[in-house]
């Protein structure tokens, strides 16, 4: 593969039925300009978009995940994502613009090196995170006189409390992979070099099951998060019609008949 230009990129490879999406900018550890969250977006609308398509994994090139965005290429008073920004109906990477397309499919997150600002916004709003030991987190803005905005001022409260939150939010400092794992923001950690092989292997292994039931189910906690159970709750019988009408349904209840793997089809 050529190398990336200067303002850097993202790239896709379709790997089975799962997107493989890399940021690629690593002679700048991977900080983010205009056309890399552009292109990201692209890739998630991607995603989204393909039905052959049933899973996505995050992943870097280089010695780090992301130093963050390259501020001094960024309007802060614009929006990154969505309406007013260049990437207005593209699917929002950080999953903040609830109004436009919005990711329904699993993402799963490969982390290494450096994984500042934005790059845990991208982790927080994914599905499942794989992060490399020796990973270093910060969400630094307040040292920068700002203020997190991708999201890590909700999404680290969700996951870790207000405290363990603030901790981090209100001082800017590092933390590790074994921190990020005690507090809910990653799910596993590796090996170095070990992240993105085991990303792979999760998404995967998400992709082999029935993915009319795996969307369902992860829009199932998502109404749950954002307007409560009783939302979800709500939800199941409009779901559990359309998944028992499915081909994938059916199946399913002939595999197990059989004993044997399912062969869905996303019907």
């Amino acid at each position: 593969m050529s190398a990336p230009p200067p303002e850097g990129r993202v790239t896709t490879e379709v790997h089975g039925q799962v997107l493989l999406i890399t940021i690629d900018r690593p002679a700048k550890y991977n900080g983010f300009t205009p056309e890399m969250l552009t292109q990201l977006a692209a890739a998630y609308t991607m995603l989204e978009g393909e039905q052959a398509l049933w899973c996505g994994v995050l992943q870097a090139e280089g010695r780090h995940f992301t130093a963050g965005l390259e501020l001094s290429a960024f309007d802060i008073t614009k929006p990154l994502i969505g309406v007013g920004s260049a990437n207005a109906g593209l699917v929002d990477p950080l999953d903040l613009q609830l109004e436009g397309p919005r990711r329904t499919k699993p993402l799963v997150v490969a982390v290494h090196g450096i994984c500042f600002t934005i790059g845990i916004e991208l982790m927080l709003a994914a599905d499942v995170v794989v992060a490399e030991q020796g990973t270093r987190f910060a969400q630094l803005e307040v040292q920068r006189g700002l203020m997190a905005y991708g999201g890590a001022s909700i999404r680290m409260v969700e996951r870790a409390g207000w405290g363990n939150a603030m901790r981090y939010l209100l001082t800017g400092d590092e933390f590790d992979a074994e921190t990020a794992l005690r507090l809910g923001f990653v799910q596993e950690v590796v090996e170095a070099g070990e992240a993105r092989a085991r990303a792979l292997a999760l998404a995967e292994r998400i992709a082999a099951q029935a993915p009319l039931a795996v969307v369902a189910s992860r829009r199932s906690a998502q109404l749950a998060v954002e307007r409560g159970p009783a939302a979800a709750v709500a939800a199941f019988p409009e779901q559990l019609a359309r998944l028992s009408a499915s081909e994938d349904f059916a199946e399913g209840v002939l595999s197990f008949r059989e004993r044997r793997a399912g062969r869905y089809q996303g019907r």
